[in-house]
């Protein structure tokens, strides 16, 4: 795709995001089948539902400017799940998997809310005030499940991979 105006750089990212969230769609369940945590495999399998409902958005945002829905491979999301990959493979402790897991996790939602926040900015200046309102839904919810993440790490997990292995 040719980048010749801000209508096509919106369009460019937004199927980079749109490559992004479909990736979460098959990782989410790999990262809840290995949490130890039943609050953490919960938070991830909720998350699940909601980064379906993501990627159906961004089609509407598609429509909404008359493109075809297209993904455009997002290098930096691949890279984000590798790492939660490796993790799972390198086989830590339970406590110190779901640690890791809230990391590799909060990295994404990072990667998302900037990508999200993004694209908002640039369809309000666009003048697409109903594609942001959109947009502005997933950013909200990306950002709660920040939330939830950290709320889960404070309150118990971090401090149970800190008490394993002698930490």
């Amino acid at each position: 795709m040719s980048i010749q105006s801000m209508e096509d750089l919106f369009e460019d990212q937004l199927r980079d995001l749109y490559h992004a969230e479909k990736q979460l769609v098959r990782a989410l369940p790999k990262m809840a089948k290995n949490s130890t945590s039943s609050d953490l495999r919960t938070a991830f399998e909720e998350h699940l539902r909601q980064t379906e409902e993501h990627v159906s958005r961004l089609e509407r945002v598609f429509e909404m400017i008359g493109s075809k829905a297209r993904a455009k491979k997002c290098e930096a999301m691949e890279g984000l799940v590798e790492e939660g990959k490796e993790l799972i493979d390198a086989d830590p402790e339970g406590e110190v998997l779901d640690a890791g897991l809230i990391c590799a996790a909060q990295k994404v939602e990072h990667y998302e809310i900037a990508a999200y926040g993004t694209l908002i900015t640039w369809a309000r200046q666009l003048g697409n005030h109903d594609c942001a309102d959109i947009l502005k839904h997933t950013l909200d919810e990306e950002k709660a499940a920040d939330e939830k993440l950290t709320n889960l790490a404070e309150s118990h997990i971090n401090q149970q991979a800190a008490a394993t292995g002698g930490a």
